[in-house]
């Protein structure tokens, strides 16, 4: 029922628009995920997110070009220390730290076209478009150069995990009112809140905006393990001791029969 409405709203997003009585308004977004709770088990591979939905232009007039959109999905934000490795007397230790303490868990941006054609770098620190213009809060005392390579270290480990993703034509649009992006969250999303942004940009200037909440947690046997270290993590951490001793009694007792 839930998508048909969406469908019928889609279709008629056009026909709305013509009876707005304010034809100097801005444009309305009208958007949609393909589901807004994910579950985490043990089969858990990744999923791909649909973000969907129609622009309703005031006046019902659409435009001859294609407009920009982009499509945001963030995850919690958490303090993130990141410790830099250093050779001293031979040995590889931790020499420097930065620590930041705004790092969204997940965060994937995908837009009409490349982001720098978009806007400029003061809309895009605003509205955080793009990896590069996440602000990550860093809460050390060092240099700004020391704290952009310790940023750039960061970055690059999230983005290898697949916890940071950039596409720059990811989003289409169809006869200029409806448009999508799929988004793939990988199997090591954290759990948390999320939220789905969806911004429309008219020369350089956000001139709509949506927000959903995307809620994405563990279920089943991963959920007990999960609530289980939360909330009774003495008795997890005997259990965790128990089972690596039980299996490592298990694994010695195979290889002396061999």
């Amino acid at each position: 029922m839930r998508a048909l409405l969406l469908l019928l709203l889609l279709l008629a997003a056009p026909a709305q628009a013509q009876t707005s009585r304010n034809p100097q308004r801005n444009p309305g977004l009208i958007s949609e995920l393909s589901q807004a709770r994910i579950d985490i088990n043990t089969t858990f591979r990744g999923v791909e997110l649909l973000v969907f939905g129609a622009i309703q232009y005031p006046g019902g007039r659409v435009p001859d070009t294609a407009p920009d959109v982009a499509i945001v999905v963030r995850g919690p934000a958490e303090p993130v220390t990141v410790r830099k490795k250093g050779r001293v007397a031979g040995i590889w230790v931790n020499t420097d730290a930065v620590r930041f303490e705004s790092v969204p868990g997940f965060y994937a941006v995908a837009t009409t076209r490349p982001i720098a054609d978009l806007a400029d770098d003061r809309v895009m620190a605003i509205y955080e478009l793009g990896v590069g213009s996440l602000q990550l809060s860093p809460a050390s005392g060092e240099s700004e150069a020391e704290r952009a390579e310790f940023e750039a270290g960061l970055i690059a480990v999230k983005r290898r995990a697949g916890l940071f993703a950039e596409d720059p034509s990811g989003v289409q649009v169809t006869g200029q009112v409806l448009y999508q992006a799929r988004l793939q969250l990988p199997s090591a999303v954290p759990v948390g809140e999320y939220s789905a942004e969806i911004f429309l940009i008219e020369e350089g200037r956000v001139v709509a905006s949506a927000t959903m909440p995307i809620e994405i947690d563990k279920s089943g046997f991963e959920r007990w393990i999960y609530l289980m270290a939360q909330e009774n993590s003495l008795l997890y951490g005997l259990a965790a001791v128990f089972a690596a001793l039980a299996s490592g009694g298990i694994a010695s007792l195979v290889t002396r029969r061999r």
